[in-house]
């Protein structure tokens, strides 16, 4: 009986503990439900759009931020948020939030990794601040749309200088050959045009391009042709006379000729080949030999003599060099030298007289030929007595008698010798300076 009743205490405290537990657990469940109950009842209510596609999030999240992370979902700093991670979160809040797509950009020879939210190329070079012209050269339509790992490659165009011929341009293009650029814009080179710098060269900011346009022409002309002189000697000509038996006439030459043109200015001109198209005619002209040597039989020593005996006043005369002895129109060298001592006193023939300027000259100064204009040669026959004359006064091959000189013959002329004027020939300088520069009196004898 004892032990009836011990079993029955066992097993109504045993029944007791089990309440217990049971209560326990119940009440924890209890609070628990109503914990979760509690907190299910302060969540809010977000509207959260991904990449476009919108769901309903409810959380307890106290930020947009804290929203992802209950997401387990990894925002970037180039992701588009709205409104941001800051910022606190409201019952029936709406959230957008884009990931940003990784893409490479290739900009002067570089490349970088890019993240943007951009939907267009226009909105992302926009965003990244970079301005793009119509000549620049870009890899894509700035309308086409943004994707991941795109590669967009943009080469911006710079300003230079083309020389074309005679026209000057500013020209812009990108870090190409100068081939490259003139097959772009249809320039072409012909086979003998010229292009500085070479043809593979990259063009740089501020080069300058040239091109020279090479012409090869031909030229026709016609010139004439110079006609030779054929001389023939005349003796029944006096000498230092000349007469045209035959007029010359030009002929007419066809010359051909190779032209190169740079840029429309001539820079060569080669003769390539001739034809005569009319033969010249050569000009045939008689010349005198007939010497005429002047009478100098009448002078006698005793007239010398005479003559040596009378002096002019002690006063300076010049004496000039202007026939034979000097080029005929070389100015007069003039020195000056004592009066002349003698003289000749014999009397003239009648005939024509005048009253002229006389000066002395002698065949022996430097570049004198000493070959009188009518050939006579005074150096191989000193003792002539010959006069340089005007022939519109005085014409050639006449014989005079000077006053002071004596018989002689009117031989030769002189640049210097013009109207009443004479040169006496005296084969030594000093009595050609003795003679000086003198008036006198000359016969023009029949």
């Amino acid at each position: 009986m004892q032990s009836t009743n011990s079993m029955k205490n066992l097993f109504q405290k045993s029944v007791s503990k089990r309440n217990w537990v049971y209560s326990l657990v119940t009440i924890t469940v209890f609070v628990l439900a109503v914990t979760f109950l509690f907190q299910e009842g302060m969540k809010k209510t977000v509207s959260l759009s991904v990449n476009g596609e919108e769901q309903l999030v409810r959380t307890n999240a106290a930020n947009v931020k804290e929203i992802f992370a209950e997401l387990e979902i990894e925002v970037d700093s180039k992701d588009y948020l709205n409104p941001s991670g800051d910022s606190e979160v409201y019952h029936d809040m709406k959230v957008k939030w884009e990931p940003a797509k990784k893409l490479s950009l290739n900009m002067s020879g570089q490349t970088w990794q890019v993240k943007t939210t951009a939907d267009t190329v226009q909105e992302f070079l926009s965003k990244e601040n970079i301005e793009v012209n119509e000549k620049d050269n870009l890899s894509h339509e700035l309308t086409a749309s943004i994707e991941e790992d795109m590669m967009i490659s943009l080469e911006q165009a710079f300003a230079w200088t083309l020389v074309d011929g005679t026209k000057e341009q500013e020209a812009w293009s990108t870090s190409i050959t100068v081939a490259d650029f003139l097959k772009q814009h249809d320039i072409k080179l012909n086979k003998d045009d010229r292009i500085e710098p070479a043809l593979d060269t990259k063009l740089s900011e501020g080069a300058s391009v040239e091109i020279v346009r090479v012409e090869k022409v031909t030229d026709v002309v016609e010139e004439s042709k110079n006609f030779s002189v054929e001389t023939r000697k005349d003796e029944d000509l006096t000498s230092g006379t000349e007469e045209v038996v035959q007029k010359g006439e030009e002929g007419l030459v066809e010359k051909t000729y190779d032209i190169v043109l740079e840029n429309g200015k001539e820079v060569s001109r080669k003769l390539s080949s001739e034809k005569i198209v009319k033969e010249s005619v050569n000009q045939v002209v008689s010349i005198g030999t007939k010497v005429l040597v002047a009478d100098v039989s009448r002078e006698t020593q005793t007239t010398e003599a005479a003559a040596e005996k009378k002096e002019s006043a002690s006063q300076p005369v010049q004496v000039v060099s202007t026939a034979a002895s000097a080029p005929a129109e070389s100015t007069p060298v003039v020195q000056t030298v004592a009066s002349p001592k003698k003289e000749s006193t014999e009397e003239p023939e009648s005939g024509k007289e005048l009253l002229v300027s006389s000066t002395a000259y002698t065949a022996s100064c430097n570049g004198c030929s000493g070959i009188t204009a009518t050939g006579i040669d005074l150096k191989a026959n000193p003792g002539l007595k010959v006069i340089a004359v005007d022939p519109a006064v005085i014409p050639l091959g006449s014989k005079v008698y000077v006053e002071g000189y004596g018989y002689a013959i009117a031989g030769d002329t002189g640049g210097a010798i013009k109207g009443n004027k004479i040169d006496v020939f005296i084969p030594t300088k000093e009595e050609a300076y003795r003679w000086g520069n003198r008036q006198v009196k000359i016969n023009i004898l029949p």
